[in-house]
């Protein structure tokens, strides 16, 4: 039973990654499913995991530890395949591609065995433009400081999401001269909050949690962070390597806690918005961890003031007909039991729309 729903989970994340652009991921994914079916490397590369909830619990784990190895050199056979790497996919060589994957399963299970104990660690870059979408239209009307505090950061590469420029047609919002460039952020207009005269944000503090944290200026987190992205989307790497460099220069604190314990020691300030935002990570988190969370966001909220207020910013994924919406929505301090569901978007955040 934990065979099929291994393949049942590979199979899912070769359909998400046809749908969002990958079609490098969802080829090689769709053979490593049969390939486990089948008790191949692949199978001895996810023993122990069949069972694991969510599609990226096993499929990104195991094409991430691949990834690392073809960044790293050490697969030179399927680098010719990965776009990351310098080479190219051709779908007519899939066959090809395929059996250098296996091969490099197979000859580095000892590596791939130890990946498959990571999370995935993307946090994606281009999700900013859906976290700074809701602080600008938390700050319209209180031009206030920031402090900035997120959930499941990983590398807190999200955190600087005010030294980003994002662009769409006849739109622009942040420095000009940023290293991170996210071109095409809106689907049509894009919100009338999001006014490219406004003051730049202006944040004092930026503190995230993540149960396994990554520094992003160390060689080893750098790695972890490129292995994640989808190997043949040269955009996402583009602006993971713009991020990468201003994390350089401007260092974010990432506590290894998690998110309910993270907050607990959260409180408003006074002269300040305090705000908590998080992108595509509740659902790595345990219903009954959530509970606390939510929890102490309402705490943040009651004890909140016009002088000290608090907001919460979220885009997650949300159950609709047969699949998911991922929404941007926001709750503020003052009225916190609305929910005001601002923008969708792609999963990776770009573009995004009005709603």
């Amino acid at each position: 039973m934990s065979i099929d729903h291994a393949v049942a989970m590979i199979g899912l994340q070769a359909d998400a990654c046809e749908e969002l652009g990958s079609p490098l991921y969802a080829a090689l994914l769709r053979r490593a499913a049969q390939d486990v079916r089948d008790g191949g490397p692949c199978a001895d590369a996810i023993a122990g995991y069949e069972g694991a909830p969510g599609p990226d619990a096993i499929a990104l784990r195991l094409i991430g530890g691949v990834h690392a190895l073809v960044l790293t050199g050490r697969a030179p056979e399927l680098a010719v395949h990965f776009p990351s790497a310098g080479g190219t996919f051709d779908p007519a060589a899939t066959d090809r591609a395929w059996d250098a994957f296996r091969t490099t399963v197979a000859a580095e299970l000892p590596w791939i065995r130890d990946w498959m104990t990571r999370p995935p660690q993307t946090n994606e870059v281009g999700r900013a433009n859906l976290l700074i979408t809701g602080l600008l239209h938390t700050l319209a009307g209180r031009p206030l400081p920031v402090r900035l505090f997120e959930l499941g950061s990983s590398a807190g590469l999200n955190l600087l999401a005010d030294r980003f420029r994002y662009e769409s047609a006849g739109f622009g919002y942040g420095p000009e001269d940023s290293p991170v460039l996210l071109p095409g952020a809106w689907r049509g207009a894009p919100p009338a909050w999001l006014d490219e005269e406004q003051p730049p944000v202006v944040v004092t503090e930026r503190r995230g949690c993540d149960p396994t944290p990554i520094d992003p200026v160390s060689a080893e987190g750098a790695l972890a962070l490129r292995a994640y992205v989808w190997a043949d989307q040269p955009a996402r790497a583009a602006r993971l390597n713009g991020a990468l460099r201003l994390a350089g220069t401007t260092p974010t604190r990432v506590d290894p806690v998690g998110a309910a314990d993270f907050l607990a020691d959260v409180q408003p300030r006074e002269g300040t918005l305090t705000v908590v935002w998080h992108s595509v990570m509740r659902q790595y988190v345990p219903a009954e961890e959530w509970a606390r969370v939510e929890g102490e966001l309402q705490r943040l909220a009651a004890v909140s003031t016009a002088t000290a207020p608090f907001a919460h910013i979220a885009f997650e994924p949300r159950r609709a007909d047969n699949g998911h919406r991922f929404l941007l929505v926001v709750r503020d301090g003052s009225d916190f039991a609305v929910e005001r569901v601002l923008a969708e978007a792609v999963p990776h955040g770009l573009p995004a729309w009005t709603v």
